[in-house]
């Protein structure tokens, strides 16, 4: 056991040894600056992100109000963004727009905070705050720099990230026709419809909407029938004409038969009698 004991601590100060006489602290023991700045760019270029930027914050103190304090400050930024760190890296980058807004590497800057947004934004189930922010950066990027060789990829980010929001809006609308609290539903539909009317999910949103309009007219009060039918009627002929096609024209068109037959009934008989039993949906 003693000897087992003696060679893990003989291991142990051997890799202390290695660690303490490594390049890198070797470096910093050596406390010059102009080396420390060059060894931080060259740790960089190799993708050494952590020690290029634990050398860039070193030194930065030092190299204030200098010739290289935008240099500095830029590649910390970078360091980071290429981390994945894009919360630390937008700060920075916001704070070098408002400070070096004449420099040669704002552009750069600019495409690196409007993409930080945009590999932030979440999944659209979630609270899309961020996918909004991602949309405004790239989009002033793109006005500012029309001539970007980079506006290809810029133009693919903002149609996924549009998206998103497409699959946002239909998600919390299916949400309340799901739980079968149709009138809410209608007007989420109505409301994401008219918000992104380019939705790859407009036909279901359509549907769905007639669907709800449908089944809120089915279960109301006798009062309030022949105007929910009707507006039924109406997300009808909205879905139809739009989408004759659709594999939701069947069922659309038994609605409309069924609608047709209450109307028709009910115009006969100078409309429905009130039913004090059932309840209006909340």
């Amino acid at each position: 056991m003693k000897a087992r004991e003696i060679i893990k601590w003989a291991v142990v100060a051997i890799a202390i040894g290695i660690v303490g006489c490594s390049p890198f602290n070797k470096l910093l023991k050596l406390n010059d600056s102009e080396q420390m700045y060059n060894a931080a760019i060259k740790y960089y270029d190799d993708g050494d992100f952590e020690h290029a930027l634990q050398l860039f914050t070193e030194i930065a103190p030092r190299y204030a109000s200098t010739m290289r304090s935008d240099t500095i400050m830029y590649y910390t930024g970078c360091c980071y963004y290429k981390q994945g760190d894009f919360h630390t890296s937008a700060s920075i980058f916001d704070e070098y727009r408002r400070t070096y807004g004449r420099s040669p590497l704002l552009e750069d800057v600019e495409y690196m905070h409007a993409m930080g947004f945009y590999f932030s934004s979440p999944q659209p189930s979630r609270d899309q705050t961020t996918t909004l922010q991602a949309i405004s950066a790239i989009s002033e990027y793109m006005e500012r720099y029309p001539t970007s060789p980079k506006l290809g990829v810029c133009e693919m980010r903002l149609k996924e990230l549009r998206g998103k929001l497409y699959d946002k809006s239909y998600i919390n609308a299916r949400t309340y026709y799901k739980t079968e609290r149709y009138k809410a539903a209608i007007i989420a539909f109505n409301n994401a419809l008219a918000e992104f009317p380019e939705s790859p999910h407009r036909e279901e949103m359509l549907y769905l909407t007639l669907d709800s309009s449908y089944k809120l007219a089915a279960n109301s009060i006798s009062s309030l029938q022949i105007d929910r039918y009707l507006d039924a009627m109406d997300a009808y002929y909205n879905f139809i004409s739009e989408f004759p096609n659709s594999r939701h024209a069947k069922a659309a068109e038994r609605m409309q038969r069924s609608i047709k037959r209450f109307l028709a009934k009910n115009n006969a008989e100078g409309g429905a009698a009130e039913d004090d039993n059932q309840t209006e949906e909340e």
